[in-house]
């Protein structure tokens, strides 16, 4: 049996980066609350 989690970078960034949340209205949401709440990092790649 293989491992169900095989990472990739450029997936991830595909996926949750950040231009892909800037593309949609919800993921403008998403941005605009992690800002408020002050994170220092707003998408994972």
């Amino acid at each position: 049996m293989s491992e169900t989690y095989k990472p990739k970078s450029q997936k991830r960034a595909r996926r949750h980066g950040f231009r892909k949340r800037n593309s949609t209205a919800a993921g403008k949401n998403v941005l605009k609350a992690r800002r408020r709440n002050g994170r220092a990092k707003l998408t994972t790649v």
